[in-house]
This record gives structure tokens, sequence and C-alpha cells, in this order.
């Protein structure tokens, strides 16, 4: 279910109502774009049913899923369209479009084109432990994360959330664990990372099914390279990929999760039971590696935000490790 995490803390004082929230999402429910719409997004039902519930409570933790469809037009097909249109009006009149009219001539193109072009969907979960205070999106890209939480808070009043910070930056934290040669409690550091170099060159170094612990790794360290991410596994229950900004990536459940399940306990239900449980523990576990909540140090990770971003427009597609 949980590819990729993004983590919010939430506010004190929300008053959370699974009803309130579920009127709030009610209001901006996704439709597929129309034949001159570009981009559509919205709430769509977590368990994939018709007409169903958009906010979903499973033991006791909330479950919504956010849709987006854009419309796939290619720039060069784009171009072609707008070069056609600029070479009839100099057939016509004899003249060159000039730079307004060319501009107009883009979006006359771009209406002309659009109800003919591809679409491409993509979703995102997004999981609140009201217990724990956290808000969590199946994302590792930032604009989409602001989109989705500019929505929220602009839809659930009272609401107010910060990314999660850390009294140690991820990166202070990942160079220490490699140039130590020894991960966290409960932890365990694997055979991928990527450092970076944080003078003018910007040199990058990555390793991948490669062992860290070596000579080599800690000489890029002293040389003033940073971590920029660490590939690690939890509790010998999940691996994941370790950002600079405090977001795991390449989340995978291992077989130990799943000892004693039955192969026919799958489905949503089961799925939310097993992920928010893994999660519940692991990021508070993570958190404790990294010196509990709040920054105290000055590492080269971004600060905290607060979710009042402007949306952030084009696909949800996450960069390679």
């Amino acid at each position: 279910m949980f590819k990729n995490l993004i983590v919010y803390r939430i506010a004190p004082g929300w008053q959370a109502d699974l009803t309130a929230l579920e009127e709030a999402l009610a209001k901006t429910p996704f439709q597929e774009c129309g034949a001159t719409q570009e981009k559509s997004s919205g709430w769509v039902p977590p368990r994939g049913d018709a007409h169903g519930l958009l906010a979903e409570s499973v033991g006791g933790q909330w479950i919504l899923r956010f849709m987006t469809e854009a419309k796939l037009l290619p720039a060069t097909v784009l171009a072609r369209k707008v070069k056609e249109k600029a070479e009839q009006i100099e057939r016509q009149t004899g003249r060159k479009p000039g730079k307004k009219e060319s501009k107009e001539l883009k979006d006359e193109a771009k209406l002309d084109l659009l109800p003919m072009a591809f679409t491409k969907q993509g979703s995102t979960w997004v999981w609140i432990d009201r217990e724990a205070g956290l808000l969590v999106l199946d994302t590792g890209a930032q604009g989409r994360a602001d989109e989705i939480t500019s929505l929220l808070v602009e839809q659930l009043p009272g609401l107010s959330l910060a990314l999660l910070d850390t009294q140690t930056s991820a990166q202070t934290a990942m160079a220490l664990w490699l140039k130590e040669q020894e991960a966290p409690a409960g932890f365990s550091v694997d055979r991928e990372c990527e450092l970076k170099a944080a003078d003018e060159s910007k040199a990058v170094v990555r390793y991948a099914r490669h062992p860290l612990d070596i000579e080599e790794v800690q000489a890029h360290i002293q040389a003033g390279k940073l971590p920029t991410k660490l590939a690690m596994t939890w509790d010998e229950r999940v691996s994941f990929v370790l950002t600079e900004g405090l977001q795991l990536k390449k989340l995978a459940f291992l077989d130990t999760v799943f000892e004693g399940q039955a192969q026919d306990d799958g489905g949503f239900d089961a799925d939310v039971a097993i992920a928010t449980g893994e999660l519940a523990k692991l990021i508070p576990d993570l958190i404790a590696a990294l010196g509990g909540e709040g920054r105290s140090d000055m590492g080269a990770t971004a600060p905290a935000a607060t979710a009042l971003h402007a949306p952030a427009s084009g696909p949800d597609d996450d960069a390679p490790f």
C-alpha cells in the first residue's frame, strides 16, 4: 500500500471527526478531465468501490485516497500545431504573427489538441493517525504533498500541519552512522547510499548493492561529501531509503511481517492494518534515532515547512534511487 512516506505533525487542538471529514472531502470529489481540461484532482473511495466512503477507518486509523488525472500533451506536438497555425496566417496575410499573437496561437493549439490527448492517472494514499498526531502521505514528491496538505488545511477547520522535524537532521545522522559504521538501535544499514559534495562541484558518488562499512565511504565523508540517501532496514521488518529531507522511499515490508498470515488474509482492511501497524512503530523509532522532535543542530536539510504552500502541477513521478 505505502511505497513512500512524507510525514507531517498535526498541531494540537484539531477536533477530529470522521463524519465531518467525510462531508468535507465530498466537496471535492475526483472527476475525470473534461475535453479541454489539462488536469483534474480530488478524492476517491479508498476501497475502490463506486459511491463508497471517502474516509475509511480501519482499527482507528483513517485512510483517504487522492486521485489526479493529467492530459499528456507532448511539447513537440504542441509546437508543430502552433507552427502550422502561424504559417497559415503568414500565407493569408503575408506577415508573421507577433509575440502576443503567437501566445494566443499556442492557447488555441492547446485547446485543439487536448480533446485528443491521452490521460494519465495517479493516486496517493493519505493516512491520519489521530492518536499519534501524524498525517502521512504515500508520495516522494513534495509538490504533490503540498497540493494535498493545502487542500486538507483549506477543507478542515482547525487543521494545521508541519513537516516532521527532528533534533538531528537526517543528513547529519546518516553521515555519523556511516562514519562510525554503526546504525542506531533497531536499525541496520543496507547496501545502497548516495553521497554528494557540498562544494560547487556537486560531485555525486552512488553505491548500489555494495557494502558500506568500508574505508572508501568514510574517506568520502571526511572529504566533505554528505549522504543524501541511505538504504536501511528497521527491526528486520521494513526496508526503506532515508533521504536528507526526512522522507522514506522504496518502502518494502519484509517476509517477517507476513509470518502467520494466511494467503486469503489479503484485502483492504488487512493491508491497512499491516501497513499502519508496522509504520506506527517504525516512525517513532526513527524519530528517536534522530534525537527526538525539534531541530537543535544546523544540518543541511531544509527547515520544517507548514502545509500552506501553493499547489504544484504535474504528475507525481518519484525519481528513482
